[in-house]
C-alpha cells in the first residue's frame, strides 16, 4: 500500500513494486490521476491494483476507505507512508497559518491516521513492513524551512517510536529520508511558481523520484531478519541541508 501514489516518489515506488510482482493498493486525492496510474500499472506489469481515493488529512475518509478493503486486500505486506508536502517558504514571523496546517495535517497527522488503520492488520497477520518517507529536513533544520522541518522531525521521531512499538510483533519499520529531489515538491511549496521551483535545483543534479523508489524497494526486499532502520539519500552536490555545491553557469 502506497499513499500519495499519483505522482513523484509514490508513483515511482508503485512502478518499482509492480515491476517486481507486487499487487498494489494505491491511494491519492486526485481521482482521475489515481485511476490513470492504476490502469497503467495493471497493463504494464500484469499485477492487481486496488485504489482508494481519500485525503490523508481527513481521518473519517481514511478510516472509511481503509476499513472498506475486501478481506483479500487486508494482507498488507508493505505500507509506504509517502503522502506529504511542503507549503510555503519563509521566516516564521511571516508564516501562513494555512500552509502550516496543510503540512502538519498531511505530513504528521495523515501518516498517523493511515498507520493507525494498517498497523493492527499487520499485527493480526504477524508480518509487515512500514516505510515512512522522511527528509533530510527531519535531520537538520534550514533557513525558512521551520514548520516543514518540524513535521519531518516528527516523522523521524514517529519512525523511531514505531520501531519500538512494532518490535514484539516482528514488523519492520524504516525511515527513508531524501534530500533534494526534483518532483512536484518545489512547485507545490511555491504554490505553482515553476520559475522559483526550477531555481531550487539550479547548478546541480538533484535526485529523481526513481532514485528514491529504488531505495524504498531495496529496504523492503532485504531478508526477513534484516531491518534497515534509517537511510538518508542525497544528491552528490548536497552534503546536508545547508551545504550545497552549485556549478556557476
Amino acid at each position: 500500500m502506497i499513499t500519495g501514489a499519483t505522482a513523484g516518489f509514490g508513483e515511482a515506488t508503485a512502478h518499482e513494486f509492480a515491476k517486481n510482482g507486487y499487487d498494489l493498493i494505491l491511494t491519492g486525492r486526485r481521482l482521475e490521476r489515481l485511476n490513470k496510474v492504476a490502469e497503467e500499472m495493471g497493463k504494464k506489469y500484469g499485477v492487481e491494483v486496488f485504489t482508494l481515493n481519500f485525503d490523508v488529512r481527513k481521518n473519517e475518509e481514511v478510516q472509511k476507505s481503509i476499513y472498506s478493503l475486501p478481506a483479500q486486500w487486508q494482507n498488507i505486506d508493505v505500507l509506504v507512508n509517502n503522502a506529504g508536502l511542503a507549503s510555503g517558504f519563509g521566516p516564521i514571523q511571516d508564516g501562513d497559518i494555512k500552509d502550516w496546517e496543510a503540512m502538519i495535517d498531511t505530513n504528521v497527522k495523515g501518516l498517523l491516521y493511515v498507520t493507525r488503520c494498517i498497523a493492527p492488520m499487520m499485527i493480526k497477520n504477524k508480518k509487515g513492513h512500514i516505510i515512512n518517507i522522511g527528509s533530510t529536513a527531519g535531520k537538520e533544520a534550514y533557513l525558512n524551512g521551520n514548520v516543514y522541518c518540524a513535521t519531518k522531525f516528527a516523522v523521524d521521531a514517529l519512525t523511531k517510536s514505531m520501531r519500538i512499538d512494532m518490535l514484539p510483533h516482528g514488523i519492520r519499520v524504516t525511515g527513508v529520508c531524501p534530500g533534494m529531489a526534483e518532483t512536484e515538491f518545489s512547485i507545490v511549496r511555491f504554490h505553482g511558481d515553476t520559475d522559483k521551483a526550477k531555481n531550487v535545483y539550479k547548478g546541480l543534479t538533484p535526485l529523481s523520484a526513481q532514485d528514491i523508489a529504488d531505495v524504498v524497494y531495496f529496504v523492503a526486499s532485504r531478508p526477513a531478519n534484516v531491518n534497515i532502520s534509517d537511510i538518508v539519500v542525497t544528491p552528490l552536490a548536497q552534503a546536508n541541508t545547508s551545504n550545497i555545491l552549485r556549478k556557476v553557469e
